[in-house]
């Protein structure tokens, strides 16, 4: 009979070392329905990613055209430019906190996010969060690569003139257009099939390279307008009394639900850290600074573009196509590139590899799972998904941004509260072991999911003619906390799994 459970403090999956580092003998995990080379713990000799490795892999994720139009969405909604930024600043602070709960497994352990969740939801039973993620990431895979190649496009246009952009239609959009995207997804397929070294070398240039041409761009602007315009100037049209809150906290959850992703997924990340230092000062110096930091510039240069153009330009590929030389443009199109190819292929093909391959690690190796996760993005039709922002962002992306955060509420309560971050790690690996629960799934860890996930997206409304969802919700009393949908599947979670396991050791 298979054991059910194991004491949460086993230590038989290996001691830690001096550097509190675990690592298992050669050999300790075969291969099998369980595991590869992708999929086992990273050894400690190759667990060497600095804090400025992660840094720069921080920098050039927060970096991209999504997050530089972040602050000009809360402008929109009335705030002024202070506000946004206080906004933007809040919420990576806040979503900082599980980036690092859930990412000190994985300098400690080597291991990937499938892999943890084994410990939480059974060896079978880790699966679900993985393909939840997976799903997530390969949609946003898609979205970046179109817009990288709408920005390469539009770049080019204004450098080989009219016929670039009157090129034959084909499905509707010139064929100028699908080659920029297929070319473009296949640069980024090329990158990370190389592996992980790979990208961690190419964040290490493309986050400083990035960096500058932003700050290129601000020196740009600020030079035509003579000085920064009117945009600064203008008041918050909520204040900061009754009108402002009920806009702030809908917003605040929006903005932690951009990075929600990836406090599932960072172990994929830290498993090559070299340590819990470097990781943890590599994400606290890299995440919340550098999105503070992107606000702030995005919010100048734009109130430069005001100022030149007389309407503010949010969008810094528009902007950057108004360069009026070459060179200009030329460096325009290399940054727009770097940018988005290093944002995409961190936050959206590294994790659903893994996640691929954890589904079945005999057939699907870490680069099998690239491939899928980028004929995923295709198939996805991600030019029709950013046609219809309401039915993506709002409808789709909001449903599974709560039950990310209910995924993450079962992480953190699985490895700090239940187990105090000891785990058997050759048990993470081993059908007879401590985490193969009933048949492989954990009912505990599921009963948490659900009922996290009910309370998350249970209320999930559409505005009138905005989506698919009624008015006053899918469940109407549920519907006051739809806006708040990943912090209130994080806490029913994480409080639902730990007295579920509580009473289970207790039984």
């Amino acid at each position: 009979m298979k054991s059910a459970a194991a004491a949460p403090g086993s230590r038989d999956g290996g001691q830690p070392g001096a550097d509190g580092r675990v690592e298992l003998p050669p050999g300790a995990i075969p291969d099998g329905r369980f595991s590869n080379a992708d999929l086992r713990p990273v050894p400690a000799a190759d667990r060497h990613w600095t804090t400025y490795n992660f840094a720069a892999l921080w920098v050039g994720m927060a970096h991209n055209i999504p997050s530089w139009t972040l602050a000009s969405g809360l402008v929109a909604l009335g705030m002024d430019w202070r506000q946004a930024v206080f906004t933007i600043a809040l919420a990576n602070v806040i979503v900082l906190a599980p980036m690092l709960l859930t990412g000190h497994a994985g300098p400690k352990y080597g291991i990937p996010f499938p892999v943890l969740a084994r410990a939480s939801f059974g060896l079978r039973g880790a699966n679900l969060p993985a393909l939840v993620r997976a799903a997530v990431a390969c949609c946003w895979f898609g979205i970046q690569t179109w817009i990288g190649g709408q920005g390469i496009y539009i770049l080019l246009g204004k450098i080989f003139g009219g016929g670039w952009a009157k090129a034959a239609p084909v499905a509707g959009y010139p064929w100028t257009l699908w080659l920029c995207f297929a070319v473009f997804w296949a640069l980024e397929l090329a990158i990370i099939a190389r592996g992980m070294e790979t990208l961690r070398r190419f964040e290490n240039w493309a986050a400083p390279f990035v960096l500058v041409g932003a700050v290129a761009l601000l020196a740009w602007i600020a030079a035509k307008a003579g000085g920064l315009g009117p945009l600064l100037d203008q008041p918050s049209k909520l204040g900061w009394g009754a009108d402002f809150w009920p806009v702030f906290f809908p917003s605040l959850m929006g903005m932690i639900g951009f990075w929600a992703t990836l406090s599932l997924n960072i172990p994929d990340f830290t498993r090559f850290g070299a340590g819990q230092r470097a990781q943890v000062w590599g994400q606290t110096l890299g995440l919340p600074t550098t999105m503070t930091a992107f606000a702030l510039l995005s919010v100048l240069v734009t109130s430069g573009s005001q100022a030149v153009y007389g309407a503010p330009i949010w969008d810094p590929v528009a902007l950057a196509g108004k360069a009026d030389n070459v060179f200009g443009l030329l460096f325009a199109l290399v940054t727009v590139l770097i940018a988005t190819i290093s944002v995409n292929i961190a936050a959206n093909v590294v994790s659903p590899a893994y996640d691929l391959a954890n589904l079945a690690p005999r057939f699907l190796t870490f680069r099998g799972g690239a491939l899928i996760t980028g004929i995923v993005g295709v198939l996805v039709l991600p030019w029709k998904l950013t046609a219809t922002p309401e039915l993506y962002i709002f409808t789709w992306l909001g449903v599974v941004g709560g039950l990310l955060g209910t995924v993450a509420g079962i992480l953190i309560a699985d490895y700090w509260l239940v187990r105090r971050t000891v785990l058997d790690l050759a048990g993470l690996y081993r059908p007879d072991g401590p985490y193969w629960y009933r048949a492989g799934w954990n009912r505990r860890a599921l009963a948490a999911f659900a009922l996290g996930g009910l309370l998350a997206v249970g209320g999930s409304y559409s505005h009138p003619g905005k989506g698919p969802f009624p008015a006053d919700g899918l469940i109407p009393f549920l519907r006051p906390l739809a806006d708040y949908g990943w912090a209130v599947g994080l806490l029913t979670s994480l409080l639902v799994y730990t007295g579920l396991m509580t009473a289970r050791r207790r039984g």
